[in-house]
């Protein structure tokens, strides 16, 4: 078994009907290279089945090799309501896409959700006041918690998370401050801290920096696609963590 297991990830890459052709040399070289692919949301663009069609085809170089897929939705899956739709083509095409589900790869867990809005630190959104506000908070609630049950499950000692909405405000600097609080949420957080999470990685924000970390210094890496290309020396639209892998036991 290889010393490092080497896991790429990438997020935002806004799969259109019209982008046949747009990523397909860029997963082919990744195949080469890699043991499993991290997609952090906002895969397609419209929330369409036919862009998950599309997307499908485009990742086949990896899907061929037989490389792990792994997958969390971002908001744009949900904006034509066919959520459900785009989960049922991508999941028969062999990625296995997480919201608050867990599974373990090569004695390393991965734990995924999509997150949600709220904002940071002092600043985040209480529920307080109007209806629909409490129910906003309530989101970003339901989705920590579904981080936290996530991680819970594993029992692998290095376990990554995988979102679409940032856990904390240092990997979206670089966005305009009055988005700040629709790119993520520090109630995420907390669940990463918790169990000592090896990494988090997510996307949301294009214009976002390539490295932060959590109050107790969980790293945690925005590997939306514009960043990525702008950070890399390479330019390539991705990052590849390498995890040693755990012995196996007898």
């Amino acid at each position: 078994m290889a010393e490092n297991f080497r896991l790429a990830a990438t997020a935002d890459l806004h799969c259109k009907t019209s982008s046949s052709g747009l990523f397909k040399d860029m997963f082919a070289r990744l195949a080469e290279d890699v043991d499993a692919l991290a997609l952090c949301g906002d895969l397609v663009d419209y929330g369409l089945p036919a862009e998950a069609e599309v997307l499908l085809q485009e990742l086949s170089p990896v899907l061929k090799k037989s490389i792990p897929i792994l997958a969390v939705f971002g908001n744009h899956e949900f904006e034509s309501g066919k959520a459900d739709q785009v989960h049922k083509i991508l999941t028969s095409g062999g990625i296995a896409v997480l919201d608050g589900g867990a599974c373990e790869i090569n004695g390393i867990g991965f734990a995924g959700i999509k997150g949600f809005s709220g904002g940071f630190g002092e600043r985040v959104l209480e529920p307080w006041g109007e209806t629909v506000i409490k129910r906003f908070v309530r989101e970003a609630v339901d989705e920590a918690l579904k981080l936290e049950s996530a991680l819970a499950r594993l029992r692998t000692s290095q376990r990554i998370a995988l979102l679409h909405y940032a856990p904390i405000a240092q990997t979206i600097s670089g966005e305009p401050p009055e988005v700040y609080a629709f790119l993520g949420c520090s109630r995420l957080e907390e669940p990463l801290d918790r169990y000592a999470v090896t990494a988090a990685i997510h996307g949301h924000a294009h214009r976002g920096s390539a490295e932060g970390h959590t109050k107790s210094g969980v790293p945690v890496f925005n590997v939306a696609m514009g960043v990525m290309e702008h950070a890399s020396a390479d330019h390539r639209p991705y990052r590849i963590l390498e995890l040693p892998v755990p012995p196996t036991t007898s």
